[in-house]
């Protein structure tokens, strides 16, 4: 069997697919399994033991109001060898215009995604073959394994399996980051795609005080190389001097967040990579619900606003009012003591 899957981007939509890959594998140890990704979030994959192609796009200097015609084209452009690979089956994970006309350009003879209603541009559906409709209220990973199932006649086994494929180098790279704070340390990533789900970064640094004063154990700020002003803010908030900052690789910070005594983020990617490599989290989520995007692990804890009603499919980028994140240190610091005293240490 041929496959290709089609999962673009960002960072955590691409964690939230990684156990369907692995079940994928699982279950067809022997298929040619492909990949296309968005190159700002290729990083993530390369290397992977269970890709055997890994094809990377960047959609971003397509105009903006193409046709589905003329993405067709873009595709070709981008992604010549594509349709030559001969994949049978395309499962597309994303849900977009953009993400179906690749899947319908690969030359595949089945194309599978989600039912109009789960679809993030219901319009996509057109250039589906075959849809699968799952239960309201999912679990972005259950629906990603629901889909893989069903295209592919298999039973979800219920394991939940992360693969990141990392190197000596990223190994270092952590090292080299923890060696500046210590043994014990939080991961503290004032950082988020959304403004609406950004925790205070001033609220990071009296955290970071907190989780020292509290528990002993000192903080690294983590943001990307674009964030270094929410890591400062956090900072000159500290007053203690058990607080520094680092922007490491993709795969740099997965080693270093298997390293952390607890990591504290919002709905972001680092903080899904935080969860696939096994790190205690504490997530602190606003206009986006735990339920569907946070950890699958019963001991990580949200924290949340339960007691305002317009959080219900909120989903909002801009917020005139932007309640839901006013949410006061004392809340975070009682998850972080929690999450710390549930922590499972492995044997």
């Amino acid at each position: 069997m041929r496959l290709l899957i089609v999962k673009l981007g960002a960072i955590g939509d691409i964690v939230h697919t990684l156990p369907a890959l692995s079940a994928i594998r699982r279950a067809f140890p022997r298929a040619e399994i492909g990949w296309v990704a968005e190159k700002r979030s290729v990083e993530i994959l390369r290397d992977h033991p269970f890709i055997d192609r890994l094809f990377e796009i960047d959609t971003r200097r397509w105009r903006s109001g193409l046709k589905t015609r003329q993405i067709l084209g873009e595709v070709g452009k981008e992604l010549g060898g594509l349709r030559r690979a001969g994949y049978e089956i395309a499962i597309d994970f994303q849900g977009l215009i953009k993400s179906a006309a690749i899947a319908k350009a690969s030359g595949a003879s089945e194309i599978w995604g989600f039912s109009r209603k789960d679809l993030r541009e219901p319009a996509s559906r057109i250039l589906l073959s075959h849809t699968v409709k799952v239960p309201p209220q999912s679990h972005v990973i259950g629906k990603n394994l629901m889909l893989a199932g069903r295209a592919l006649g298999f039973e979800d086994d219920g394991r939940i399996e992360f693969e990141i494929a990392t190197g000596p180098e990223h190994m270092a790279e952590a090292s080299e980051i923890a060696a500046r704070i210590g043994s014990r340390f939080a991961i503290l990533n004032p950082a988020g795609g959304w403004v609406t789900k950004l925790w205070h970064a001033e609220k990071f640094g009296q955290l970071a005080d907190r989780i020292y004063h509290e528990l002993g154990v000192a903080s690294i700020i983590v943001t990307g190389p674009a964030e270094t002003e929410l890591a400062a803010r956090a900072i000159a908030t500290s007053k203690t001097a058990k607080i520094s900052a680092a922007a490491p690789s993709l795969k740099g910070f997965v080693e270093l967040a298997k390293r952390a005594s607890v990591y504290v983020g919002g709905d972001t990617g680092p903080t899904h990579l935080a969860v696939a490599a096994g790190a205690p989290v504490v997530g602190i989520f606003g206009p986006t619900e735990w339920w569907r995007n946070g950890s699958l692990d019963p001991l990580d804890i949200c924290v949340e606003r339960t007691d305002i009603g317009c959080r219900v499919d909120c989903h909002r980028r801009q917020c005139s009012e932007w309640i839901c994140m006013d949410i006061d240190v004392d809340a975070a610091m009682r998850a972080v003591s929690h999450r710390l005293a549930d922590r499972v240490v492995p044997v």
